[in-house]
């Protein structure tokens, strides 16, 4: 009888939330932007709970509105032991710069906003649209592949409320794209620009190439 009550003393302790307290914090996953002491800072927020009264998807949630976290998984394991693996947002560009100071766009995608001084590459401008997100995106990929293939580098991109496009190199120089035909358009730019650039001995403001042939081109005005 005594063994018998001793069996449930112990299983009414285990199951005590205040028993079986979770004290230790493992975090992993390649983190830039978030460091292993913010997430703790941001569990000691409120209690945690024990191991059996920890919920796992409040915690989740709990770390998930971090602003530089994507996704979290959580896990416990006995007895004490916390374990977090973060995915990091990846930020693809800026996103509505102007409206949004520290909006942008991540790789899947999305926008998201966080603190751009902890950026440590230079991303290019995407503006347009809120509706348009993924239209923006898209635009984006497709004109960067092929402008990176031909050694040019994008500075920024503008989706229009009518859905044209234009792109500014990292030279400066403007291409006004317009609706339909982007890689068309791009693959023009790229046949015609040593012939544009040789014409004068003047930079290129911007490029034209919203005709089904040919291209117009406007000079800046040299500097006195």
């Amino acid at each position: 009888m005594g063994s018998i009550a001793t069996a449930v003393w112990l299983y009414y302790v285990a199951m005590d939330a205040n028993q079986v307290p979770l004290k230790r914090l493992v975090v992993q996953g390649e983190l830039q932007y978030v460091s292993a002491a913010e997430v703790r800072e941001q569990l000691q927020q409120r209690p945690l709970g024990s191991f059996f009264s920890a919920e796992v998807d409040e915690i989740r949630a709990q770390l998930e509105a971090m602003p530089w976290v994507y996704s979290v998984s959580v896990r416990k394991e006995w007895p004490d032991l916390l374990k977090v693996y973060l995915r990091e947002q990846r930020p693809l560009a800026h996103w509505n710069a102007q409206q949004r100071p520290q909006a942008m766009v991540n790789e899947q995608g999305l926008v998201f906003e966080a603190d751009k001084s902890r950026l440590q590459q230079p991303l290019p401008y995407l503006a347009g649209p809120e509706h348009a997100v993924a239209e923006t995106v898209k635009s984006y990929r497709q004109v960067l592949e092929l402008l990176e293939l031909n050694g040019f580098a994008l500075s920024s991109l503008q989706l229009s409320d009518r859905f044209a496009v234009t792109v500014v190199l990292e030279s400066g120089i403007e291409l006004k794209l317009g609706r339909e035909g982007l890689l068309e358009r791009v693959q023009r730019f790229i046949d015609l620009y040593p012939e544009i650039r040789d014409y004068k001995d003047t930079a290129v403001e911007y490029i034209d190439l919203r005709y089904d042939t040919g291209v117009a081109v406007s000079w800046r005005q040299p500097q006195t």
